[in-house]
């Protein structure tokens, strides 16, 4: 697929997938997934996740778990068009391939929307043992009310590149209103739950982190950074209190 990235097979097409596994003297007893969230720029959606690698290296070399960092459909060069119940169903393949690769546990840091998608993921599968969302949303309603317009979006910024897709807009856009974060969040508890979030995010209201981490309850860590926006995977601050979790979970 690329120099850097290797394919995994997917619900829909190949996944771009990198492996770091640390310290080579080490057995990785569990895993991290880390993944993207949407791309906000025209065109920006081949660009997506090309820092992922090296946050992945990082990851392991300071943690000594096994990481794996995923593309989902879309997105940087794996295959497919986006859409809502598809980027869930390609986390869920992330972590089943984490699984695979001798993680005795899965915990997942999204960022953006692939955070949110992660509470739902934890509360459809008991493997996943933690999550870290930075930035993320606590519903898709905003997506819902427009759904010419997110499809227009996901074709200017490129996860969708399928001429004709999708066939039915309706079917495409249910997932934006069934899919939810918050519902999700509250069922999840007692695992470990790290909400990271911009004061001056431009996208995600800072609310919608104090939404997740008020549902999730005791075990939720929030997290607030003054001054920062969004993009959360540029902010050295918001690596180190990943880092920190994570040296957090035990042995």
């Amino acid at each position: 697929m690329s120099e850097v990235w290797a394919a995994l097979p997917g619900p829909a097409g190949k996944l771009a997938v990198y492996v770091a596994t640390g310290q080579a003297a080490q057995v990785p007893t569990r895993a991290v997934v880390i993944c993207h969230g949407f791309p906000v720029e025209r065109d920006a959606a081949a660009r997506t996740g090309r820092s992922f690698p090296a946050l992945a290296d990082r990851l392991a070399a300071e943690s000594g778990w096994l990481v794996v960092a995923g593309c989902l459909r879309g997105a940087g060069p794996s295959e497919g068009d986006f859409s809502l119940d598809g980027w869930l169903a390609d986390l869920g393949a992330l972590v089943d391939h984490a699984v695979t690769l001798g993680g005795g546990g899965v915990w997942i840091v999204g960022f953006g929307s692939t955070g949110s998608l992660a509470l739902c993921l934890a509360d459809l599968d008991p493997r996943v043992g933690g999550v870290a969302c930075l930035g993320s949303t606590a519903t898709f309603a905003d997506w819902a009310q427009d759904l010419a317009g997110m499809l227009d979006f996901s074709r200017q910024v490129g996860v969708i590149r399928t001429p004709g897709y999708p066939e039915d807009r309706v079917a495409w856009g249910a997932p934006f209103g069934t899919v939810r974060p918050d519902e999700s969040a509250a069922r999840i508890g007692p695992r470990p739950v790290l909400v990271v979030h911009g004061t001056d995010d431009e996208s995600v209201p800072v609310s919608d982190a104090r939404t997740l981490a008020d549902a999730v309850g005791p075990s939720a860590e929030l997290r607030l950074l003054v001054g920062a926006g969004h993009r959360l995977r540029a902010d050295p601050r918001a690596i180190a209190l990943v880092i920190g979790w994570l040296e957090r979970q035990g042995p």
